[in-house]
């Protein structure tokens, strides 16, 4: 490769050099590669407003170390800090079809600021930083600059705020902390908190301690009055005494003495000490994953997103905005889902309601599985292990329920082996609302997934293994074998749509992926011979997709499926993905049936549906396609000044649409983003498989892909320019790029370097 090239290229090329390593940055090293400062590099990662928030679901901006999180609004005059603890949740173990008995996830509290003479405030700006995990507020009122900045620390388990200004004793006015049940706060004068104690026996506390500097603290009724202030810090512990284990009946201790402790140790540090522990940790994760799309105009980049969003939907050309939206989604995981605390539910970690739509649970039919697309192949496989061992911890209630139902019990009245769930759970080990059978399948598909992408062989061989193993002996008593030898699922529904009957779609192509799954698990492991041949022969006798009259993939083993149909749910395609049974190159005409199902169900849909559409896309190799239903799922609903529209689509806030907000929408489009530039559940590396014409030139760092890669690429002008790979030195892989296949040993380091024609270097 030369030098000799245009202006662009050379440009590119110096600026790839940050991401691929090896022997082409010695070429390109000869000409000095341009470095963004500091604030460039921030504002390409920030999501800005001019005018504070008024509504908490479409506008208010969120912060979240996993636990603890908040919904943050900026008024210059009263600053809303809307919190919550991710395992306050009424309900209990319960198996049920009434979903009103399930329980709900529940609204924790509210931090009020008042600054009483800054409601006039000019040169105002709102900002979420995603690489720094950090919002800050900045405007002027009576001539003093404010500056408020709110983050959520992991290391530390508190919410932090902290307000200065540019001018000493500028801060007066008062703090006031309130629960969502209606809780007696007690107030000290540097310090308020509420306890209680749900109706199911949870028991919770929150803690707000302030420390100002300068000025004074005085009680001002049940608030705290601050006065000539040079500036203030606000520091939020909550928490609960629910802990994810059966067998000590989901209690821990009583909240207080965690809470206090937390807020002591954090005092403790110096505030530029407690937010810089807070961003080495976030970004030891969110670092991982680099995206560049391509240059916006610099038009568009100077618009706060709401009108971004706009301008976006009028002509999209904003590639940016693309690679921020794709980010703002690993923010939200790593958010809202760490090791050592639940799962992110339907609203991730953010509720301002004590009855929130759905419940905010953990629905079992697509919902909370679409959470965790993007965890392994984003590079945030830790941020996996809250599903996995959620699931672990209901293991047990989850079988003697299923022991329990008539829907289960053998003819021949051997036991029941396995587990089952229904569609709505909550982290009791409650579960509501219509027998969701093959979710124990779709389920074991994350543990999996787990292994083969971080390729840990203890937790296949400790954890996933025996949980996949149950759940084929709990599919091996229950499959129906019709006259002909197949083997069909009985009495199966395909959400949420249609009748009830055997071998649905949906619930074949689930088995077909858990059969898999655990041949390929214990032929891993050595394991089993005996029963993997059984398990084998299984496989091979379930009922496969069909094509149908008007060539479709059917729905139903009747083939009664209507060309006009355009519901939401397209289940039956779960074979492409998040499924490998279907695919362009080894089922051509199955995926073209899935295409023809795609077409005739349209564009639109549900947030959380079309980002599962661009994933389908994706995998049918369809770039343009996927692209047009990113860009359909980001249509605004509504502006900042302007009512919201009942439709599928984005808020100002960059929050999924369901409508309302459902945060699955924004991780399965992060998810499908990454399967247009990076696959691998074919046996192969599969790059660019689906890059669309929108990003004509771009790189890509940390993909992951399964065997344990880690994947850099850049391309330009629609074609590859080169890859990097990290991964076990001596492993195999096949790489593809079109019609290129090579393959390939990862040699000694780790590391192996290829051209755009997949040639070594």
């Amino acid at each position: 490769m030369t030098l000799t090239v245009s202006i662009h290229r050379v440009v590119f090329l110096l600026l790839l050099g940050t991401y691929i390593a090896g022997p082409w940055r010695a070429a390109w090293g000869q000409v000095a590669k341009p470095v963004p400062t500091p604030g460039q590099e921030m504002k390409q990662m920030q999501i800005w407003y001019d005018r504070p928030a008024k509504t908490w679901m479409t506008e208010a901006l969120p912060v979240g170390n996993g636990r603890l999180g908040a919904m943050v609004f900026g008024g210059p005059e009263e600053e809303r800090l809307q919190f919550n603890e991710i395992s306050l949740w009424t309900g209990r173990e319960v198996n049920t079809d009434d979903h009103n008995q399930e329980g709900a996830y529940q609204a924790f509290g509210d931090v009020h600021i008042t600054l009483p003479g800054h409601a006039d405030a000019a040169d105002y700006r709102r900002s979420l930083d995603l690489r720094r995990a950090l919002i800050e507020v900045t405007y002027t009122a009576g001539g003093t600059r404010f500056h408020r900045e709110v983050f959520a620390s992991h290391p530390d388990q508190v919410l932090v705020a902290r307000l200065t200004a540019n001018r000493p004793g500028a801060y007066t006015g008062t703090i006031a902390l309130t629960g969502a049940h209606h809780d007696a706060v007690s107030a000290a004068v540097n310090h308020l908190t509420f306890a209680g104690t749900l109706d199911n026996g949870e028991r919770y506390e929150a803690l707000l301690r302030v420390v100002p500097e300068g000025g004074s603290l005085h009680m001002d009724g049940g608030k705290i009055a601050f006065q000539g202030c040079n500036a203030l810090t606000l520091y939020l512990a909550a928490g609960t005494d629910y802990v994810m284990d059966y067998h000590r009946n989901w209690k821990g201790d009583d909240p207080h003495e965690r809470v206090e402790r937390q807020i002591t140790l954090a005092i403790r540090k110096a505030y530029s000490s407690l937010r810089a522990a807070h961003e080495r940790d976030y970004r030891a994760l969110f670092d991982r994953v680099a995206l560049d799309l391509g240059a916006s105009p610099t038009d568009r980049l100077a618009l706060p997103m709401d009108r971004r969003l706009m301008e976006y939907a009028k002509q999209d050309k904003d590639p940016e905005l693309n690679a921020l939206y794709f980010q703002f989604g690993r923010y939200l995981l790593i958010s809202s889902s760490r090791p050592g605390s639940l799962p992110a539910n339907l609203q991730g970690l953010w509720n301002d309601s004590n009855s929130p739509p759905w419940n905010a649970d953990y629905h079992s039919n697509i919902n909370i599985q679409m959470n965790y697309w993007p965890a392994e192949v984003t590079n945030l496989s830790e941020c996996h292990l809250p599903m996995l061992d959620m699931i672990r911890s209901a293991l047990e209630p989850w079988r003697q329920q299923t022991q329990q139902a008539p829907e289960f019990r053998l003819p021949d009245g051997r036991p029941v082996r396995g587990w089952a769930l229904r569609t709505e759970t909550n982290p009791w080990g409650g579960t509501t609302w219509n027998w969701n059978k093959p979710a124990n399948a779709w389920y074991c598909q994350h543990f999996w997934e787990h292994y083969a992408f971080t390729g840990d062989r203890n937790y296949l061989q400790n954890i996933a293994y025996p949980i996949l193993k149950e759940t084929v002996e709990f599919w091996e008593d229950h499959l129906k074998t019709l006259p002909d030898g197949t083997l069909v699922a009985p009495l199966g529904w395909s959400p949420e749509h249609g009748p009830t009957e055997d071998g649905v779609s949906y619930d074949q192509e689930i088995l077909w992926d858990l059969f898999t799954n655990y041949l390929q698990a214990a032929d891993t492991l050595g394991r089993d011979p005996e029963y993997r041949a059984k398990v084998a022969t299984m496989r091979d006798k379930l009922l496969v997709p069909k094509i149908g009259k008007w060539g479709q993939l059917q729905e139903w083993m009747e083939d009664r499926d209507d060309p006009m149909d355009q519901h939401r749910h397209v289940s039956h395609l779960f074979a492409v993905y998040p499924g490998r049974q279907i695919s362009p190159s080894a089922t051509p005409e199955l995926a073209a049936a899935a295409k023809k199902s795609l077409e005739a169900r349209g564009d639109g849909g549900t947030g959380w549906s079309r980002a599962w559409k661009i994933a389908y896309w994706a995998r049918l190799q369809e770039g343009d396609h996927a692209y047009l239903l990113l860009k359909n799922l980001l249509d605004p609903v509504g502006t900042m000044e302007t009512n919201y529209k009942n439709g599928g689509g984005t808020y100002p806030n960059l929050f999924d649409a369901h409508p309302p907000f459902q945060i699955d929408g924004n991780f399965g489009a992060t998810a499908a983003i990454a399967e247009m530039l990076l696959q691998s559940q074919n046996g192969e590396l599969h790059l660019l498989p689906a890059l669309p014409k929108a990003w004509p030139a771009g790189h890509v760092k940390g993909l992951r892909a399964r065997g344990g890669c880690v994947v850099n690429l850049a391309w330009q002008d629609g074609a590859l320019l080169g890859v990097t790979l990290h991964g076990p030195a001596g492993s195999t892989c096949k790489i593809r790029y079109g019609t290129r296949v090579t393959d390939l040993k990862i040699p000694a380091g780790g590391v192996a370097h290829l051209d755009g024609a997949l040639h070594t270097h």
